[in-house]
Parts: C-alpha cells; sequence; structure tokens
C-alpha cells in the first residue's frame, strides 16, 4: 500500500443526511487538464452527484466542476458526465447490490492522494424522514450533554 498523503478538497455533507452510507469505496476520475487545475483551486461541489453504472462503466452526473478562469477554449461543460476508474470486478459487484438490494452509489467527497484526484464514493440507502428526525434528534441530544458537561467542568 502506498501511503501518499491525503488532501481533502470537497466533501457531500447532504449524503450524510440524506443517506445510511453502508461501504466506502475509491475510485479514479477520468478528467481534462483545466478540470484538474480548477478542482486545484477547489472549485468542485457534490451536493446532487450520483454514480450509474451503464455498459460495466461507472459515471459520476452532477458532480459540478467550475470552468478554470484562464482556461478559455479548452474549458469543458461543468456538469458534464465523468467516467470513474475502478477495477471491472468491483464494478460489477457494486451494479449486483445496486440492482437486487435499492442501493445507491453517492459521491462522497473529492481529495487529492498524492498527486492523484480521487473520490470517495458510497453504497448507501435512503433514510426514510423519521430516520432523518431520529439523527437530528440524537445530534440535539449529544450537544446537550456535550454543553452540560462544558458547564459543569467549569465549577
Amino acid at each position: 500500500m502506498d501511503h501518499a498523503p491525503v488532501k481533502l478538497i470537497a466533501s457531500n455533507r447532504k449524503a450524510y443526511h440524506d443517506y445510511f452510507v453502508e461501504d466506502k469505496f475509491e475510485a479514479g476520475i477520468e478528467l481534462c487538464g483545466t478540470e484538474v487545475k480548477s478542482i486545484r483551486m477547489g472549485n468542485v461541489n457534490l451536493k446532487d452527484a450520483f454514480c450509474i453504472i451503464k455498459e460495466g462503466q461507472m459515471v459520476v452526473h452532477g458532480m459540478h466542476v467550475s470552468p478554470y478562469e484562464k482556461g478559455n477554449i479548452f474549458n469543458r461543460d461543468p456538469l458534464r458526465p465523468r467516467r470513474l476508474l475502478m477495477h471491472k470486478r468491483e464494478i460489477l459487484r457494486l451494479f449486483a447490490k445496486v440492482k437486487q438490494d435499492g442501493y445507491a452509489l453517492v459521491p462522497l467527497s473529492v481529495y487529492f492522494k498524492g498527486p492523484r484526484i480521487k473520490l470517495e464514493v458510497g453504497l448507501c440507502k435512503g433514510k426514510k424522514l423519521y430516520d432523518k428526525r431520529d439523527a437530528a434528534a440524537a445530534r440535539d441530544a449529544k450537544r446537550e450533554m456535550d454543553r452540560a458537561r462544558k458547564d459543569r467542568s467549569r465549577y
């Protein structure tokens, strides 16, 4: 295993709110030059992004990479579908899961791993409204407990 330094560029916090993340996978992204420069500057948004497996290839849709200012004619469409690079076996295993069990493939974060840009893809199951309420209630309860603990430590 190579231990290249990992630097987070963008994360999809909405995904953790809307889905239960069952498993995480790392994938490379097929990008053009100006997209890489734009991502280096942090101009990427994963908010409404999702992944689809079609004809044995995994593609991310809805990932917005802002056009590079100095890119002129070389800039591509900010919302164009981008191919993800994973092993064929891994893609087919994910495809079987998504088809059978009602899972979704959701991009969770974009980060540098050494010189390469990687996308963390989550195998997710959708949350119902009551699940979201439970998560919010648990978060509020934890916040209250932390606040009480902090107040108690002062005296």
